[in-house]
């Protein structure tokens, strides 16, 4: 992500509560753009990951945010993603006893990112995403494992799969969780389609709707789910509240993008930025954070929660997720659905 960019004003607008126990079912939707990635696209990837490019991967800054026109609250159109229907939740998926945290739970920070030693769900469903851009450029973002009907879905930022200035979408993307210090502890695992928003595109790159789902194949026969766990994720849910943000910030201060940190704090409306349906706390995780996860009802102790959106950008002091809305629901149902 980058340390200086524009935020903006979010719509607060709260749902009723629909409680999901499980994933949430398939159904059509516009606005979303897939691209499909074969098998030997993806065998490709693999060879291509070697140690030595992933130390040499640049960590991604997010473009600057581009400004647009205000709307209500709770409106569409070109402020951002829509927040007016039910919320819906899907549960943590716990990870299999084979793949246990063991670090106890540490005293959280409310600003500054700190590295994350408490173990738990986090340290398995948080990871590096890595990927090549046309001209050959080598980057990394975070990501993090939503729960999901294939239990193979990421949560990234759409910087991070897609340049929204040129509508391409970049090429050997892989996942690698519980990523630390150049260990693949559980694999890679690489990505069979990509999903993006395609207002991120077509509004050059408008933060507000800047997220976007990962595919993963499976792994040894394994669904990424079933091997590390996932994250609940939530959409159209309650804005304003306590919520704790992970990634791999690039700066030597957060390890050089080798290891996992974290920041928490009360949420607030982003009021850098006309239009915009972001919301953010107190913190600056840098280049390479991008993407890394926003989680609320955080169980410190056991590491999971539910996704509300992903690290985008930043301004001054604080850091921005998009919300995850309508058009996020329908992106997350198809994806799921792959």
């Amino acid at each position: 992500m980058r340390a200086r960019a524009a935020g903006g004003i979010a719509a607060l607008v709260l749902g009723a509560a629909l409680w999901s126990a499980g994933p949430v079912s398939a159904a059509p939707t516009e606005g979303a753009h897939r691209t499909t990635i074969t098998a030997p696209e993806r065998a490709s990837a693999l060879r291509f990951w070697t140690d030595a490019r992933l130390r040499s991967a640049r960590n991604l800054d997010a473009p600057a945010a581009a400004t647009t026109p205000s709307a209500a609250p709770g409106t569409t159109g070109s402020a951002g993603t829509s927040r007016t229907g039910e919320e819906v939740r899907v549960a943590p998926l716990p990870a299999p006893p084979s793949a246990p945290a063991t670090a106890s739970a540490p005293a959280l920070a409310a600003s500054d990112p700190a590295p994350w030693t408490g173990g738990g769900l986090i340290s398995t469903t948080a990871g590096k995403v890595f990927f090549q851009n046309a001209s050959g450029g080598t980057f990394a973002c975070s990501a993090t494992v939503a729960n999901a009907d294939n239990k193979s879905l990421v949560l990234t930022a759409g910087h991070c799969v897609v340049d929204a200035g040129t509508g391409e979408v970049y090429r050997n993307w892989v996942f690698i969780p519980g990523y630390a210090n150049g260990n693949r502890p559980f694999g890679t695992f690489t990505a069979s389609a990509l999903f993006h928003l395609d207002q991120y595109v077509s509004t050059a790159g408008n933060a507000n709707y800047d997220l976007a789902f990962a595919r993963l194949a499976p792994l040894n026969g394994r669904s990424l789910g079933d091997t590390v766990g996932a994250q609940g994720i939530a959409f159209n849910s309650a804005t304003g509240r306590e919520v704790h943000s992970f990634g791999y910030g690039g700066s030597a201060a957060e390890g050089n993008g080798e290891r996992l940190n974290h920041c928490s704090g009360v949420e607030y409306p982003d009021a850098g930025r006309e239009g915009s349906t972001m919301w953010g706390i107190d913190c600056v995780q840098t280049g390479g954070s991008s993407g890394g996860s926003f989680l609320a009802d955080f169980d410190a102790a056991g590491g999971g929660g539910y996704l509300v959106g992903n690290i985008s950008v930043s301004a001054g002091s604080s850091e921005y997720h998009p919300v995850l809305g309508n058009e996020a629901l329908d992106l997350y149902r198809r994806a799921g659905a792959a």
